[in-house]
């Protein structure tokens, strides 16, 4: 197993939106094209609270590749995307940082 671990930094005042993009369409149409999401996370405490962290389970770099560009196609993600930064008022990221992680042999994820 791979994991994907994607960092989002928000936009200043849409992280509500980022957050409402991932929980009403993003999950669903990942669903579709059977990209598994591990977890979200927001920070509590700590610097960086306008940062969106999650993590794909990935079986190998092969997988990740076509359902990746299939759900990057996907029309209703396109039309999605484009309606909640319009609705926002801008892009709703400033930057995204993606990490590509292989469990370590003590690792209790495999």
């Amino acid at each position: 197993m791979l994991y994907e671990l994607r960092i989002y930094h928000a936009t200043p005042g849409r992280m509500a939106a980022l957050n409402k993009r991932f929980e009403n369409v993003t999950v669903k149409i990942w669903q579709k094209h059977g990209i598994r999401p591990i977890g979200f996370w927001t920070v509590a405490i700590g610097q960086h609270s306008n940062d969106l962290y999650y993590i794909l389970a990935w079986e190998n770099l092969a997988e990740r590749d076509q359902k990746w560009h299939a759900f990057r196609a996907d029309p209703d993600w396109q039309k999605a995307y484009a309606q909640s930064e319009a609705d926002a008022g801008g892009p709703l990221t400033v930057n995204i940082d993606n990490f590509i992680l292989s469990p370590t042999s003590y690792s209790a994820m495999k």
